[in-house]
C-alpha cells in the first residue's frame, strides 16, 4: 500500500488533479464543517446575492455535525455524514471554487459530473472512527449560524485528518471499482 498524499488546503486544481480514487490522504491546515441546514442557507444567500460567511475558493467542507465538547476538549465526536443529504446544494458549491467534500457514502450522478466539471474530489472519513477523527482537530470554532448547534458552521484546523479519495476529476469512483474487484476476486 502506497504512502498517503498529504494535502493542505487551499487546494489548487493541481493538488486535485494529482489525487485518484482510491488514495489516502492525510490533511493539514483548514476544513469548514456544514451539513443540510446550514447548507440551505448558503444557497439562500447565494439566491439573494450576498456574501458567504467564508470564501469557498480551493476549500474543504466536512460533512460533520459534532457533539458538544466536554470541559477541556476541543470538540465533541466528529464523524462524517452520510454526504447524499448535501447533493441538492454541492454542484452550485463547486462552481464557485470548493475544491473538495468529506463525507460517507455515494454521491449522486450531478455530483460526480460536477466534480468533473469544475475540478473536485469526494473524500471519505471513516464512519465509526469519530474519536479517531476528533484527535486530528486541533481548534474548532463556529463562525455562522450558531443557531443550528452541531450543524453550525465551524472553522476546524487539522492535522494529518485520514480520508480516501472515492471521487476524482477523472470520473474514477471507490465505490464502483471496488464492487468490480470484489466480483472478480
Amino acid at each position: 500500500m502506497s504512502e498517503p498524499k498529504r494535502i493542505s488546503p487551499p487546494l489548487s486544481e493541481g493538488d486535485v488533479e494529482g489525487l485518484r480514487a482510491g488514495d489516502r490522504v492525510l490533511i493539514t491546515g483548514v476544513l469548514y464543517t456544514a451539513r443540510d441546514a446550514a447548507h440551505k442557507r448558503l444557497i439562500d444567500l447565494l439566491d439573494r446575492g450576498e456574501e458567504l460567511p467564508f470564501d469557498l475558493k480551493g476549500q474543504i467542507i466536512y460533512y460533520v455535525g459534532p457533539t458538544p465538547p466536554r470541559p477541556g476538549e476541543i470538540i465533541g465526536s466528529a464523524g462524517p455524514t452520510t454526504s447524499g443529504r448535501m447533493d441538492a446544494y454541492t454542484p452550485r458549491l463547486l462552481e464557485l471554487g470548493l475544491k473538495a467534500t468529506i463525507g460517507k457514502g455515494q454521491r449522486s450522478d450531478e455530483v460526480v459530473e460536477a466534480m468533473k466539471r469544475y475540478k473536485a474530489v469526494y473524500l471519505a472519513a471513516v464512519g465509526g472512527a469519530a474519536a479517531l477523527i476528533k484527535k486530528c482537530i486541533k481548534k474548532a470554532e463556529v463562525i455562522a449560524y450558531e443557531d443550528l448547534g452541531p450543524e453550525a458552521i465551524r472553522r476546524l484546523e487539522v492535522e494529518e485528518f485520514p480520508a480516501i479519495v472515492v471521487n476524482d476529476i477523472y470520473g474514477g469512483d471507490l465505490f464502483k471499482s471496488g464492487v468490480e474487484e470484489y466480483r472478480r476476486g
